[in-house]
């Protein structure tokens, strides 16, 4: 039986290549070319995995089990190679609250080693990043709580960092950020966007209101969701528009000193609880606008609440980490 883990409201199945094999989907033994041949297996994958049984659907339930697959590990010792799919059946090269979740699997089969840092490598098809890309966890607590830290890197900033094209620039703060233009069409107050990559992209909307923040019930109907759609999703599910390979979507506002509330519509999976790289990516578009400084910061989330440490160095941040815990669910 395929288990379900929850981490702060996002749900991923974890399930090993062989299983996979076994279950008649033809997964390569090395996951770089598994990912390479994405479209042969990792439909069929989702559809196996993570879509409902007919009949077993919980009323005003999502349309899949979980926000997707984490296919892995490809070895018995450390590096740890994974997929992680979403549930239309694309990629992601990193995710904040998926690999909390990998790290509790991998811990709970007894491979996570308890007192050193471990490297995740997560494999992906885009083109405009290297694959693998690689994430260090440790297992640590925070306020007594059991979990991991994610080390994400030092973030990028700009339209250039994510590939995206036909933006305007606009300034908040003496910052120079990015209108897009096919956001604010949508919502006027949508005006001020920061690109940030940490691993995978993103493009953070800053509101000064919180009638401004999109609700998940809204981003899931009508011309919301379709417009939304076609901003984050590449080509041809979206218009791949300003990003050729999609953007992951957030909306922050500072809510009070080094807090931020946010909303988050994911590429390949739209609007979630919560996202863990997603909830990095507003903490350092809050730090480059002056409303956080370097260290703690909280990003609130419908699903929950995330611990982001932001570490700076003569004016830039060069690091960024994550606290994430996971739950095995029953």
């Amino acid at each position: 039986m395929t288990p379900f883990y929850d981490a702060r409201g996002n749900v991923y199945a974890v399930v090993a290549p062989e299983a996979l094999r076994r279950a008649g989907i033809d997964l390569p033994e090395q996951a770089s070319l598994a990912a390479q041949t994405r479209a042969t297996w990792a439909p069929s994958a989702i559809e196996a995995i993570c879509n409902w049984v007919p009949g077993t659907q919980p009323p005003g339930s999502k349309d899949h089990r979980s926000d997707g697959l984490l296919v892995g590990p490809f070895q018995s010792a450390p590096p740890f190679d994974l997929l992680i799919v979403n549930t239309d059946g694309t990629l992601a090269e990193r995710s904040g609250n998926g690999l909390t979740i990998f790290s509790q699997a991998l811990s709970d089969q007894g491979l996570l080693p308890a007192d050193q840092a471990c490297l995740l490598r997560v494999h992906h098809d885009k083109a405009d990043t290297p694959s693998p890309g690689e994430t260090s966890v440790k297992a640590a607590r925070v306020e007594q709580v059991q979990g991991f830290w994610l080390d994400l890197g030092k973030p990028a900033f700009g339209p250039g960092a994510v590939s995206a094209l036909g933006t305007d620039e606009v300034t908040l703060n003496t910052r120079v950020l990015s209108h897009v233009q096919p956001l604010s069409a949508l919502n006027p107050a949508w005006q001020r966007s920061q690109f940030v990559r940490v691993g995978n992209p993103h493009c953070v909307t800053l509101v000064d209101e919180a009638d401004a923040l999109p609700a998940n019930e809204h981003m899931r109907q009508g011309a919301l969701s379709e417009g939304l759609t076609a901003i984050a999703y590449a080509m041809p599910t979206g218009a791949g528009r300003p990003c050729p390979a999609g953007i992951n979507l957030q909306w922050a506002m500072r809510e009070s000193e080094q807090r931020i509330a946010a909303r988050v519509f994911e590429r390949g999976e739209g609007p979630t609880a919560s996202s863990g790289t997603s909830a990095s990516a507003v903490a350092c578009a809050a730090w480059r606008v002056g409303w956080v400084a370097a260290g703690e910061v909280k990003v609130v989330m419908p699903g929950g609440t995330a611990p982001i440490l932001l570490e700076e160095v003569e004016g830039e941040l060069s690091r960024v980490s994550l606290f994430g815990t996971a739950r095995l669910m029953g």
